[in-house]
């Protein structure tokens, strides 16, 4: 059973669907290999019979939330290109557009929110650019050039091979996202262009990639099991399962790696198989619209735009008055709590987005004892805060943020849209 494209949104050609779905048993068949879960398959075992249950969690950043504190988050995670890349780890970015108002001041307009797959616009880029062209007018409003997509020495991509354009994309827009031929062929970390960073047309942070949500189910896809004092075995908890090895603790403190394994590790527990429900992808299963109101009252429904999907699969969110209205995303509230404040970034937003894959249970049957994997309760409970990433990612980031802008200083996002 090929998986459609994701969201259902995109008519693939048959040849391209086929390499789509080559790309993702590529990754399956890697991950199988140093991982495998009798548990996990990459298809449900009958299609027509399992049960497709969303799996969700918040799209905003979590690290610099419990590194410190809410408003540290939201500055980083706001912080432009340079937030974006360093903490948008949650399978959700943003974007955030910028205007100028009547008075000459620069403000935040709009967030644009997306969880595509960056492999997904790498199989495009490789072997179908006019249909990446296309894709990526629909979403900008006008058509990229092809130098924005493959680099400023590239004028035609068809008198590249397909390999060539993949390097080429790659190295504009996605980064090498720890794929090793794109390593190797010297694609840096970040993006050089500025296409994807001005706007949020995929994901392109590396822990956000096909290859990273197939392990984090696949991990999560076994019998997990903790002794009970009367000799019982129970299912274990998050800090039994991310204690198994020093490395995974610190995925414990996420939304999403704790939500995709123990999701996965109950089903198993059940004796249901995990697998993805046609077509895969990552998606924005709800927006809580309903916390941010505009002069009182709801925000205007032409303010909040889902796309990139059908069937409740959307894969993009903007939401904030359009180039043409007078009026600025600042000027919109979000009550939290006996708060109410002006909206300035995608933080806020994206606290109210839950994003997602949705993935497909078999049956439930009884779990053969020798399956149970059984995990000892850890020396001490996980503690976030302790956690590696504070160290080594968020308190460097924060440091640079403060010289940059001074201790508690907001900013806007780089300026987006086309």
């Amino acid at each position: 059973m090929p998986f459609s494209a994701p969201g259902l949104v995109d008519d693939l050609p048959a040849a391209l669907l086929d390499r789509w779905n080559k790309a993702i048993d590529a990754q399956f068949q890697r991950l199988e290999a140093q991982q495998g879960s009798k548990y996990f398959t990459l298809e449900p075992e009958n299609p027509a019979t399992a049960q497709r249950v969303p799996v969700t969690w918040f799209g905003n950043p979590a690290e610099p939330g419990f590194c410190f504190d809410k408003t540290t988050a939201r500055e980083l995670s706001d912080w432009g290109v340079r937030g974006r890349r360093a903490l948008h780890n949650e399978y959700c970015e943003y974007a955030v557009v910028t205007a100028t108002d009547s008075e000459g001041r620069l403000r935040p307009k709009r967030v644009q929110v997306t969880t595509e797959l960056p492999e997904y616009y790498l199989t495009l880029a490789e072997h179908d650019p006019e249909l990446l062209r296309s894709i990526v007018t629909g979403v900008l409003g006008s058509q990229p050039r092809w130098q924005e997509l493959y680099g400023p020495a590239v004028a035609d991509p068809g008198r590249l091979s397909p390999t060539a354009r993949r390097v080429a994309f790659a190295r504009q827009l996605t980064g090498h996202g720890s794929h090793a031929d794109l390593v190797e062929a010297g694609v840096p970390h970040a993006p050089v262009g500025s296409l994807n960073a001005v706007n949020a047309l995929f994901m392109a942070h590396p822990i956000n990639g096909l290859d990273d949500l197939l392990y984090i189910v696949m991990f999560g896809a076994r019998p997990y099991a903790r002794r009970t004092a009367a000799g019982a075995l129970e299912p274990a908890g998050r800090d039994q399962i991310f204690s198994q090895q020093p490395g995974l603790a610190a995925l414990a403190c996420r939304h999403a790696d704790p939500a995709a394994a123990l999701a996965a590790a109950s089903a198993a527990f059940q004796g249901r198989t995990v697998s993805f429900a046609d077509p895969l992808g990552m998606y924005i299963h709800h927006f809580t619209s309903e916390v941010f109101l505009f002069e009182g009252a709801p925000v205007p429904d032409p303010w909040i735009r889902l796309s990139r999907g059908t069937q409740g699969l959307h894969q993009r969110l903007e939401f904030g008055p359009r180039d043409e209205d007078p009026h600025f995303l600042d000027e919109i509230t979000v009550v939290e709590g006996d708060t109410e404040e002006p909206v300035t970034g995608g933080y806020q937003v994206t606290r109210q987005v839950q994003v997602g894959p949705v993935v497909a249970l078999g049956p439930a049957r009884t779990v053969p004892p020798q399956d149970f994997v059984e995990l000892p309760d850890p020396d001490a409970p996980i503690r976030c805060r302790d956690a590696s990433v504070c160290q080594d990612v968020v308190g460097p980031l924060k440091e640079a943020f403060e010289a940059a802008h001074g201790p508690g200083t907001p900013v806007a996002g780089p300026r987006g849209g086309r």
